[in-house]
């Protein structure tokens, strides 16, 4: 599992992630930093079928690189998850 941390960290020095979490904001909800937007939202377009342009057209407090970001961080992810089984 330590393997795991300092690759979170190694990720967060590199790029930071605009998500913040707070009890104060959405209850508690992930959201785009400094906006009210759950990035759940960001997903639920893109699985709609809706461009990336689209969301940041309906949520113009997103910045288009916010949601880069967020979605290279979970992509990241998903690559890191999936070389622990080859």
């Amino acid at each position: 599992m330590e393997k795991v941390g300092n690759y979170f960290l190694s990720l967060k020095q590199k790029m930071p992630i605009p998500i913040t979490i707070s009890p104060n904001i959405q209850s508690g909800e992930p959201v785009f930093t400094n906006t009210r937007v759950p990035l759940k939202n960001l997903f639920d377009y893109l699985k709609a079928g809706h461009s990336l342009n689209d969301f940041l057209e309906d949520f113009p407090s997103v910045t288009k690189e916010q949601a880069i970001q967020v979605l290279s961080h979970f992509e990241n992810l998903l690559k890191f998850q999936s070389s622990e089984y080859v």
